[in-house]
């Protein structure tokens, strides 16, 4: 199928692909608003998450704007469950560290924590914030810093700050220049995508 493709978008597919992290993953636990799922999507996508979990318990599943999304759920694989410990104990057992968005005394900074571990990030309801057994199974609570009067960011834009900064982090280690693939594997993936 490569042959059929320009040069440019061979090089960007097989740039993209190489840049995915593995190690990364991002959980949506029932979120409401499309939109900001959608937007969620496009931040990973930007930033390199290959693979988006959503934990659906109260909330139906949503459906992936491709306006908002900018078509990244075309390059983003996607799991669902409607079980916390299910989906819990199918992360840990990839060897996933859960660090949930929480605003509460006993969470850490955003700032102060290492996120080039491999790193489940949790964001929750828009109303009701990550559900209180994820709470409890976490590994990690985390919040974003405030300097203003508003208490809280938009869950999108708060996985954009969130994923930004362990682009970073991931970025200083040198992460995004060797894939986490192996060859076979990163061949596999460009093959898939210079499909799409």
């Amino acid at each position: 199928m490569r042959k059929f493709r320009t040069p440019e978008r061979i090089n960007k597919i097989i740039s993209a692909a190489s840049s995915r992290q593995f190690s990364l993953r991002v959980v949506i636990e029932n979120i409401h608003d499309p939109h900001n799922v959608s937007a969620i999507f496009r931040t990973c996508d930007a930033v390199g998450v290959p693979k988006i979990t959503l934990l659906y318990t109260k909330e139906t599943f949503p459906e992936i704007n491709k306006v908002t999304s900018a078509s990244a759920n075309k390059w983003i694989d996607v799991e669902k469950f409607d079980n916390v410990k299910k989906c819990v104990d199918s992360l840990k057992e990839e060897g996933f560290e859960i660090y949930a968005s929480l605003l509460d005394k006993n969470a850490k900074n955003l700032y102060e924590l290492d996120l080039t571990k491999k790193i489940a990030f949790v964001f929750g309801n828009e109303h009701r914030g990550v559900s209180e057994e994820m709470i409890s199974l976490a590994d990690e609570l985390f919040y974003i810093p405030m300097r203003g009067m508003v208490q809280s960011l938009n869950v999108s834009v708060a996985a954009a700050v969130t994923l930004y900064e362990a682009q970073r982090q991931r970025s200083i280690k040198g992460m995004y220049e060797k894939s986490e693939l192996s060859e076979k594997e990163l061949n596999e993936l460009i093959d898939k995508w210079c499909e799409k």
